[in-house]
């Protein structure tokens, strides 16, 4: 009697529960946690990182050949040099001519200096690169945090007495985000073009392809309104002050690309690395090809192609502000900042009047 007492209760609480598994509440927060899984699981693959980095949606093959297209073109005919070569020592070695070299017991010790050494420059050469790297996108970050802070307080802190001020100041505000876009243009040593357009006057566009270092004229047009402002008592010193500091903040982020742009890797340390690595190439397959014979080929085009890809990609990243996938996203970044200027502007100034007030 007992027995079937506790049957019927395990058939009852095993009904309930798949009645709840069935429930459309129970479903729902399953769906709900399957989805926060994928959602977690999507986030870490490359491709979504691709996205959040430059804004592009690829897929996961579309991102491998996009990065290596950057990198095998410039390391290919190496790499088939190398190749060639090492078949060569492998066609001199079948005929006889390298018997000498298995006397020569200081092979085996040499090829392996070269390999610490080289390990360790190349080791080096892309720490040096990505320091380089990293520090362009601090200063690329400051400038969108100081293009936000002085376009909001050149809205908020300016009065406006005159219907047309409005107008005179949104202009400015666009003039801040159009600094962005003409740094990130003249660090690429590209002309102004038609980018800057949006941003400003016909006869400012005209001006500005007339001078040599175009977001210093921004830079001067701003602070030339700042101080207008002050003149007419919209703004008061403490404001001004502010107002010329973040635009001062502008400028040093600027020289700090400069001095990224202008001061390469020195000259003598990537001559001392590609010698190097001319010497490594050069006698790596004497020491190999008594082992692997016709394979020795194969295995050089391999070995080359991963030393000359870490240099190349070193040599790629060291220089952050070009068009490589591998570079900063500038024109991503430049586009986030003018939207959240126009975002800005569009705002109604009556808003900004009543926040003074408060």
């Amino acid at each position: 009697m007992v027995v079937r007492i506790n049957k019927d209760l395990h058939s009852d609480k095993k009904q309930n529960l798949k009645q709840k598994n069935k429930s459309p509440r129970f479903l729902k927060s399953r769906s709900q946690k399957h989805s926060r899984i994928r959602n977690i699981v999507n986030s870490r693959s490359f491709q979504e990182k691709f996205r959040i980095y430059t804004g592009e949606k690829l897929h996961w093959h579309q991102v491998i050949l996009r990065l290596k297209g950057t990198v095998i073109p410039a390391i290919l005919p190496w790499m088939l040099l190398c190749g060639g070569y090492a078949f060569l020592v492998s066609v001199a070695e079948y005929f006889g001519y390298l018997s000498s070299l298995r006397d020569i017991k200081s092979l085996p010790n040499v090829i392996l200096s070269l390999n610490i050494v080289l390990s360790l420059l190349l080791a080096f050469r892309t720490n040096t690169a990505h320091e380089r790297f990293w520090e362009g996108r601090k200063l690329w970050g400051a400038m969108v945090n100081v293009v936000r802070n002085l376009a909001r307080s050149i809205w908020i802190f300016i009065e406006e007495r005159e219907p047309h001020e409005k107008e005179d100041k949104a202009a400015t505000a666009r003039l801040v985000a159009a600094f962005a876009v003409a740094m990130k243009l003249h660090l690429r040593r590209e002309p102004v073009n038609s980018e800057l357009a949006p941003f400003m006057s016909q006869e400012q566009y005209h001006a500005l392809q007339q001078v040599n270092h175009s977001p210093l004229q921004i830079a001067f047009w701003i602070g030339d309104y700042l101080q207008q402002q002050y003149e007419n008592e919209r703004v008061n010193v403490y404001q001004l002050s502010d107002l010329q500091k973040m635009l001062n903040d502008m400028v040093d982020i600027l020289g700090g690309c400069e001095r990224i742009l202008k001061t390469p890797v020195p000259l003598v340390y990537t001559i001392t690395l590609k010698s190097l690595l001319v010497i490594y190439f050069l006698v790596m397959p004497l020491g190999l090809v008594h082992d692997l014979g016709w394979w020795t080929g194969l295995d050089m085009s391999f070995i080359s192609l991963l030393l000359l890809g870490i240099d190349e990609i070193g040599s790629e990243i060291e220089e952050p502000f070009g068009h490589d996938p591998s570079d900063l996203p500038l024109d991503f970044i430049c586009k986030t900042i003018a939207n959240n200027v126009e975002e800005l502007i569009s705002k109604p100034s009556q808003v900004c009047k009543e926040r003074l007030s408060a």
